[in-house]
């Protein structure tokens, strides 16, 4: 049955397209619509898009429920008939929002590709536990003397399009139905990278340290989930070569999602001619698909009340710290991060961590800092976030990492900014962006050219996500679900505590100072 109702996916997408000046729907009774003109096209095109969502999700809508039903009586695990059907069921639930035709389409990719897992979950080597751990460790000593090409029969999914999207939402929900007994990882790609650097540093004086990495990871996790695909550092950049040369050939599969198409990865980077093989093999690898949304979804919470504040004074800063903390008495405290390195908190109580600016962005900082910060604590408050510009390149992207790593663990900010978090970045520009905005000549500054304006493609690419995120940040639902996460992981003592301590302090809500 699942076999049939992917092909009938695959079916409803094919049979449904526009060609030429026609939109063709093929349900039985072909509807065609002459839409003549490129300028009518292009007046149509979102009806069109809209028409065709419909249609798609109608197809399918009859099949999830045969699918489900014929799921009776498997397992658990094998009984779940993929991200499609959980996409619907969140829809009809009013979780996720209907009618985005970019999302169906990418969605139907990931049905794909768990449809095709699924078929070859043998040859793939999927399950855990179909052989023993100690099996596992023969066959990667016994490659060591015999190389061997491992190619996994299945194509990996780079997803990749603007902020706020959905690309996360899409992998987790994907990843979220996949089998428990599989072995499959999801991880932030600077959590990634991070473990592959620690991994190197523990097989320090091995001929290819990378191969043994490769050799490891792949033993644990054969798919591969990696969010936020971004390459900044000139080390990540040469190491991620010859590393997914080894993971490939040891059959990963990958699923990545990014704001950067392959080809742009690394882009202007040190030695990039040394990183092209890779984009190389991820093409090969993966199938490559851009979501073309223009929605960014995390604009659409509620965000009239929150934590991002303007401007006040580090005196009122410090009592909404003090407010969100409660009867404790905050104190500086040491963080142990990755490495053996410590991380010197200047001010933590309750799971809340105070920092200046300075301390946390204007020091050689990085992911491993910050990961282990939010380790412990699941609350930053960040006093001074000022304006970034040419003058405090560095800082602005460790607070871009900052806010990536938040993000990622869900942590909740608190934050006193000279400006809002569109106004903190538009000094960072692509070098698209800087040709419009200041042109400049071949030798020397043109009068009209701005001096503070920072001409990083990184950085400017990476800043409409760091806004996005602030905003999404300082929402209600946001919050909300921070203070269930947080709940969840207490005693239900200390959660009624909780509930009447933030009674008591409603006012750090208090509207006027936000975004």
């Amino acid at each position: 049955m699942m076999r049939r109702a992917a092909q009938a996916l695959r079916h409803a997408r094919y049979f449904s397209q526009i060609r030429g000046d026609r939109l063709i729907l093929s349900d039985g009774n072909q509807k065609i619509s002459n839409l003549r003109g490129a300028a009518t096209c292009a007046l149509y095109r979102p009806f069109i898009h809209k028409k065709i969502n419909r249609y798609l999700i109608q197809t399918v809508r009859s099949l999830s429920i045969s699918v489900a039903s014929d799921s009776t009586g498997a397992s658990a695990d094998l009984g779940r008939s993929g991200p499609f059907v959980e996409y619907e069921r969140r829809i009809a639930s009013g979780e996720l929002v209907d009618g985005d035709a970019f999302q169906v389409d990418t969605i139907m990719l990931l049905q794909r590709l768990y449809q095709q897992l699924v078929e070859n979950e043998d040859s793939c080597q999927l399950d855990r536990y179909s052989t023993s751990h100690k099996a596992a460790r023969s066959r990667w000593l016994w490659s060591r003397f015999v190389p061997q090409s491992g190619y996994s029969p299945v194509k990996g999914l780079y997803l990749y399009g603007g902020v706020g999207t959905g690309k996360t939402m899409l992998m987790d929900l994907f990843y979220d139905q996949l089998p428990s007994n599989w072995r499959r990882r999801r991880r932030h790609f600077h959590d990634f990278m991070l473990d592959v650097h620690r991994r190197l540093q523990m097989h320090k004086g091995v001929a290819d340290p990378l191969e043994v990495v490769a050799g490891e990871i792949s033993d644990e996790s054969i798919l591969l989930c990696l969010d936020e695909f971004m390459v900044t550092d000139v080390a990540d950049a040469l190491i991620l070569n010859r590393l997914f040369k080894h993971l490939f050939s040891k059959g990963i599969v990958l699923l990545a999602t990014s704001n950067r198409s392959p080809d742009s990865l690394y882009e202007g980077g040190l030695q990039r001619d040394l990183f092209l093989p890779f984009i190389d093999s991820l093409k090969e690898r993966c199938v490559v698909h851009e979501i073309g949304s223009s929605t960014d979804y995390r604009r659409l919470t509620s965000a009239e009340q929150g934590f991002y504040f303007i401007g006040v004074s580090t005196v009122v800063f410090k009592q909404r710290f003090l407010n969100l903390i409660g009867k404790e008495t905050p104190h500086p405290q040491v963080v142990e991060v990755a490495m053996g390195r410590e991380l010197q908190v200047p001010l933590g109580a309750n799971g809340c961590a105070y920092f200046p600016f300075v301390d946390l962005c204007d020091k050689p900082l990085g992911a491993a800092d910050y990961l282990g910060l939010f380790a412990k604590f699941h609350t930053l408050a960040l006093d001074g976030v000022p304006r970034f510009g040419i003058h405090n390149r560095s800082a602005a992207y460790r607070f871009v990492t900052l806010v990536d790593v938040m993000y990622e663990n869900r942590a909740r900010f608190l934050c006193n900014a000279e400006a809002s978090p569109s106004a903190l970045l538009e000094k960072i520009v692509t070098v698209a962006e800087a040709r419009r905005i200041s042109p400049r000549s071949s030798s020397r500054s043109q009068k009209g050219d701005d001096l503070e304006l920072c001409v990083d493609n990184e950085l400017g690419f990476a800043k409409d996500r760091t806004i996005s995120r602030l905003i999404e940040m300082s929402s209600r639902e946001y919050l909300e679900q921070h203070e269930q996460n947080i709940a969840s992981q207490m005693p239900p003592s200390a959660s009624l505590d909780k509930k009447q301590e933030a009674e008591e302090n409603a006012d750090v809500h208090s509207p006027g100072v936000m975004i």
